[in-house]
């Protein structure tokens, strides 16, 4: 064994977690990485670090950095798929793929995430025709517990249970992602939006675009209408219901420099460079956050967002944006998306975490009635006995981590509380 044990892991990227493992392993091939599995009795895989919770913590953690290669992308000869080092993040994958004309159907706010981490979550960007980025997935390679290496594609048995996966099946090595032709997108920013307006044209606000994100303080008005349009298909509508065209760039949260933000004011780009509302080559989004967000069925939006605006002045000290989006149903199992098409209220709050877990007791408990689902590598509350009805498939999820990590090596005590119960 030639890979390097650092006895620390540190804290995740915006701070407001540290991990309790006591070593992180960095194993450089695949053998190595199977000897270390089967040898430990309990670990996990750290990712990108954007998780705001427990999800990947253990008292060992395993770092994917050294068996992530790009060159090690493989496109199918149909240029319908392409396969790749699960540690692999997606802005540096979008390089990759640029190079081939080719494209993914949907990214994150963040090209910062590993596609391992965010398919394991069900990370989503926005559009009311598209899946989580986990839906994407046509295939996957896994070493269990055992050591053993396990690959299963789209229509095998329990895929649909193996993808949004929270780490507790195994170490996800090489992914494969179904992809189409490269496309632009062009992206336009509306300010200052009323709620009336939003209430009486959701749906209708919400279809604006091939991808639409909407942010808000909870104050007299919507603050931001982002609007990314593909240059192939509708263009952004000129006007939105008395929301006025922003005259310059915009960040997600109100008051902060633009620069880091991809660019706006229509400005036609490639889709990597304008999905996310992120460049790749800045700090995201502010860094210093907490992140809570909910998945609702999208025929509850208005009532979930009436029911937040009631809570408007206990949410708004603590909140430095709310961004409202839209994600169409898929069939995973433990997908917050699952079986429905959804709408997600992604919270970004100032880093105080008493605080923010103290409102989100009165915050699950006008969400949670209208059937939400948290996301999982945000901060919630609710426990496994309390999402598991959300989730038809749960039981067969419980089946399917105990039959493949027999030992319980992949089980940490956020896993047990809030998924398996």
């Amino acid at each position: 064994m030639t890979e390097l044990a650092v006895h620390w892991a540190g804290i995740n990227w915006a701070g407001n977690y540290r991990y309790g493992a006591t070593e992180l392993h960095r194993p450089g091939s695949l053998a190595q990485l199977q000897e270390l599995v089967a040898r430990t009795p309990h670990v996990h895989v750290l990712g990108s670090r954007h998780s705001f919770n427990g999800v990947s913590d253990s008292p060992e953690l395993i770092s994917l950095e050294d068996m992530t290669d790009p060159g090690t992308v493989v496109v199918s000869p149909d240029r319908r798929t392409v396969t790749l080092d699960a540690g692999m993040r997606y802005g540096e994958l979008t390089e990759v793929l640029h190079r081939e004309g080719l494209a993914l159907h949907n990214l994150a706010s963040l090209p910062h995430i590993s596609v391992a981490g965010a398919v394991a979550t069900a990370t989503h960007g926005s559009g009311v025709g598209n899946r989580n980025l986990a839906a994407a997935v046509a295939g996957v390679e896994i070493v269990t517990s055992d050591g053993e290496l396990v690959r299963a594609a789209r229509g095998d048995a329990d895929f649909a249970g193996m993808v949004v996966g929270m780490g507790a099946l195994g170490v996800l090595t090489r992914v494969t992602l179904d992809v189409e032709p490269e496309f632009s997108v062009a992206q336009r920013v509306f300010d200052h939006l009323p709620w009336d307006a939003l209430f009486e044209n959701f749906e209708e606000i919400v279809s604006a675009g091939y991808s639409v994100s909407l942010f808000t303080l909870f104050g007299g008005d919507v603050d931001m209408v982002w609007v990314k349009s593909r240059t192939d298909g509708p263009a952004a509508p000129e006007e939105m219901f008395g929301a006025r065209a922003a005259d310059g760039e915009r960040h997600p949260i109100p008051g902060i420099d633009p620069t880091p933000a991809t660019p706006q004011l229509d400005d036609a780009g490639l889709w990597s460079d304008r999905l996310p509302h992120f460049r790749m080559g800045f700090t995201p989004s502010n860094g210093d956050e907490i992140q809570t967000e909910y998945l609702l069925p999208r025929s509850q939006a208005v009532a979930g967002l009436q029911a937040l605006l009631r809570l408007g002045t206990a949410i708004r000290p603590l909140l430095q944006t709310c961004e409202i989006r839209t994600i169409a149903a898929d069939d995973l199992w433990m997908s917050t998306a699952h079986g429905v098409d959804s709408v997600a209220f992604h919270f970004t709050w100032v880093q105080d975490q008493p605080a923010v877990e103290h409102l989100l007791v009165d915050l699950e408990a006008a969400l949670l009635p209208l059937g939400a689902r948290p996301h999982w590598g945000k901060v919630f509350l609710a426990d496994a006995a309390t999402l598991a009805p959300r989730y038809p498939h749960h039981g067969d999820f419980v089946s399917l981590v105990e039959r493949m990590d027999p030992r319980g090596a992949f089980r940490n005590t956020w896993l047990e509380r809030n998924v398996l119960g």
